[in-house]
């Protein structure tokens, strides 16, 4: 302890106060600009956006502090012996708070846009190489939290084959009975988050594909709107109007330079906004089209006017099943339904009540029922409906046989 390096040593520590310093007034100033709800003004929300992981951030600035910890402790114990510990812990936590968080945190509150604009512009590299260890050690934080996560009420889970009837089927309950609250009077009480389009659905025009590529996908699309990204949609630098750029498909003449003149501004939407107030935002900013973000800038998927049209008015000729092309009625009264389909969706078709609060698809609801992805014909109870898989395919359920349990299905 006698040959410690002081000068080196407390000049690393002032470094590594200096650096949590400035990971967390650049967490701080996130936050701050998401809390404004950029989202209700064209072009705010860009400037919320991190050029890197979020979890990087926060490992960097974890170890940051734990190295302080320790570099104070053994500075205490080679200046106070035996009370060094206590003395390194009390001088090392009134650092990390003064200089580390309050400050920091003070500082990106009032410059927020500036803080977070340097942090991109000095981070963005460094935290995208540390992203691997972040990501497995984020994923095993998941891995511990799954035991306790809400799941759906399975009360049956089973290879064996599903009887044909229950012994003593239920009657419909007046609940299920009166379909979910219709019309422009439920917005309150739906946010964007039960609507939206989920990120693994959405159709973009990713700018790292070949022009060609880019081609022959909007020659295929049928949209109006297109998300444009960089590799990932969470890097969305636009959105763009297929209209303007149309009549350069035909021969070809399309460049990335054209496609973008054709783009605006992305506008971005917070996941927990209610409906009526996003009707009011989309007519007071002429938009048709918001990126649904949550309360840390990742993209979720989108929402588009008509969704939250089509919210208040119901699905055209939503009454009949057949309409919608992921159910495909039985004539004993079961249902095959593909497992991408939305929940919400089934819920308004069939007067169904599956559980929305959680996963948005079939799909997302068998998995965390089960916690795995079957590789076999499995049979489960969610609440008063029995669900056979029937075909899985590209690690996710892809077909799946439902019925409610009041309705005994009608051998044929």
């Amino acid at each position: 302890m006698d040959n410690l390096p002081l000068g080196p040593m407390l000049a690393v520590t002032a470094l590594l106060v200096l650096w949590a310093a400035l990971f967390t007034a650049i967490e701080a100033a996130q936050h701050h600009l998401l809390a404004l709800r950029p989202g209700t003004r064209q072009g705010d929300k860009a400037a919320a956006r991190l050029n890197f992981p979020r979890n990087s951030l926060i490992l960097c600035n974890t170890l940051c502090r734990a190295m302080v910890v320790i570099l104070c402790t053994l500075l205490a114990i080679y200046a106070w012996a035996q009370n060094g510990p206590w003395l390194g812990w009390a001088i090392s936590s009134a650092v990390l708070l003064v200089l580390a968080d309050y400050l920091p945190r003070a500082l990106a509150i009032r410059h927020p846009q500036a803080v977070l604009g340097f942090g991109n512009a000095l981070l963005g590299v460094p935290l995208k190489l540390v992203y691997p260890l972040a990501w497995l050690l984020n994923g095993l934080g998941l891995s511990l939290l799954r035991p306790f996560a809400r799941k759906p009420g399975v009360v049956k889970h089973s290879d064996d084959p599903l009887p044909e009837h229950d012994d003593e089927p239920q009657a419909d309950s007046d609940e299920d009975r009166t379909p979910g609250m219709p019309g422009i009077h439920a917005l309150d009480n739906i946010t964007v988050n039960d609507i939206l389009v989920p990120r693994s659905e959405v159709d973009g025009i990713n700018l790292d594909d070949s022009i060609d590529e880019i081609i022959e996908q909007l020659r295929n699309n049928e949209r109006t709107r297109l998300p444009v990204f960089h590799s990932d949609i969470n890097q969305v630098e636009a959105v763009l109007n297929t209209r303007q750029i149309q009549h350069l498909l035909p021969d070809a003449s399309l460049s990335k330079d054209a496609l973008l003149a054709a783009c605006h501004e992305p506008y971005f939407v917070p996941e927990s906004t209610p409906l009526q107030l996003q009707l009011l935002n989309f007519h007071k900013q002429q938009r048709r089209l918001g990126m649904v973000v949550d309360e840390y800038g990742e993209v979720m998927g989108i929402v588009t006017l008509e969704d939250i049209l089509e919210e208040i008015v119901g699905e055209f000729e939503s009454e009949q099943s057949t309409d919608n092309p992921h159910i495909e009625a039985q004539t004993d009264g079961r249902y095959i339904i593909d497992g991408a389909a939305s929940i919400r969706d089934l819920n308004k078709s069939l007067t169904w009540h599956l559980p929305s609060d959680g996963p948005k698809t079939l799909n997302g609801l068998v998995t965390e029922a089960l916690e795995t992805i079957p590789d076999c014909a499995v049979c489960l109870k969610i609440g008063r409906y029995r669900l056979e898989i029937l075909e899985t395919e590209d690690n996710r359920v892809s077909k799946v046989l439902i019925w409610h349990t009041s309705r005994v299905p009608v051998a044929v």
